[in-house]
């Protein structure tokens, strides 16, 4: 039996894409009798609980610098851990991970999930970035999720020979089955709306979603929460647009898959790196749901192809915006064809056995090393 510990800043039941990933990959193979996947992650009290058949390690946060988990629980405990096990998967960004196995040097293999470039703390990137190179050296493999992560990221450019492109996927049969009362309810409660799915965060750039739909006859449901939510909320209420523009809580993932059927089509209008994907993209797509997202040489406009599964539009640009949701919104044909194209790249490119094949596939390579 091959034992992982995967490394996260953070696990379930927060939400969040690295969060997501991190639970599909111990909870799918904790199903395989091969592997047995263990979380340590943080949080602000300490325990150890077995979350979804998945034995989690939740270290203790003292405080946060700059959304940051500083915990020295958490190095405490990696140093006790490092040894169990035969493969140690990294989530960055996170640099406490990497501080900890600069400190505590370990016999396990090391394999990196590298998700986004650090991009909001860039002052403090001096002081991380040794420790970091220290972590990608040590890997066996560097797995990201789209190609252009690794063209324009100056870090992964000096370790692209070691990088893996393994794309995000979802489960094609959770995604095809909906509740078709409940996506009824849905169309009756929010009428014809655009869908924002996401945390309510900095780099989100969800206020010019909402300053675009102001003069857009259609809906809007932005389902998330997050810093930025009292923000949104004034915005809404300045533009005295809240008859149109409805915001709900986190949902459950059968409630969520309704929401994505019931929408005309998905709208992720980030405005920074830090937006290193966009699984949102890939759950509407699944559903058949055209999708915008903007061009930040990142995986949004990978998954999203312009013009063939929806519009890449320009980061900040509100006037492409409100042309790419009028477009969708009016033009039936090009709806129906993009429609069909997101379908079909879902299904070959986004489906969550390939993501946990290939995923197997790099863990029994990088412990075949060891021996």
């Amino acid at each position: 039996m091959i034992k992982i510990l995967q490394v996260s800043k953070f696990y379930y039941p927060r939400i969040g894409g690295i969060e997501r990933i991190v639970g599909q990959i111990a909870e799918e193979l904790n199903k395989d009798s091969q592997f047995k996947v263990e979380v340590l992650c943080c949080e602000k009290r300490r325990r150890v609980e077995v979350f979804n058949n998945t034995k989690v390690y939740r270290a203790k946060i003292l405080f946060n610098f700059w959304h940051l988990p500083i915990s020295l629980d958490f190095f405490r405990l990696f140093r006790r851990k490092r040894h169990n096990y035969h493969i140690i998967d990294l989530h960055h960004p996170f640099p406490l991970a990497d501080l900890a196995l600069f400190l505590f040097p370990t016999k396990a293999k090391i394999v990196v999930h590298y998700h986004s470039d650090i991009v909001r703390q860039k002052f403090l990137e001096i002081f991380i970035r040794p420790f970091l190179y220290h972590t990608l050296k040590k890997s066996s493999k560097i797995l990201v999720s789209n190609p252009n992560l690794v063209r324009t990221s100056p870090i992964l450019q000096k370790f692209s020979y070691k990088c893996v492109v393994v794309p995000f996927g979802v489960s094609l049969s959770k995604y095809q089955n909906p509740n078709t009362q409940k996506i009824n309810e849905i169309k009756q409660r929010y009428g014809n709306f655009v869908l924002f799915v996401g945390r309510l965060s900095y780099y989100k750039g969800v206020s010019y979603l909402i300053e675009v739909i102001k003069d857009i006859p259609t809906n809007l449901v932005i389902i998330g929460d997050g810093p930025e939510r009292n923000k949104l909320h004034r915005l809404v209420k300045k533009l005295q647009i809240t008859s149109k523009v409805y915001f709900l809580p986190f949902q459950e993932e059968e409630d969520l898959i309704c929401f994505y059927h019931a929408c005309k089509f998905l709208v992720l209008p980030s405005i920074y790196r830090s937006e290193a994907f966009g699984i949102v993209l890939i759950e509407a797509m699944t559903c058949r749901k055209p999708v915008i997202s903007t061009e930040l040489g990142t995986g949004t406009s990978w998954a999203n192809k312009n013009n063939v599964t929806g519009f890449v539009v320009k980061a900040k640009d509100k006037k492409a915006l409100k042309k790419a949701i009028e477009r969708l919104l009016f033009e039936k044909d090009l709806y129906q064809k993009f429609s069909n194209n997101a379908f079909l790249r879902a299904k070959k490119l986004f489906r969550e056995e390939a993501m946990i094949k290939k995923i197997k596939e790099i863990y029994l390579k990088a412990v075949q090393l060891n021996q």
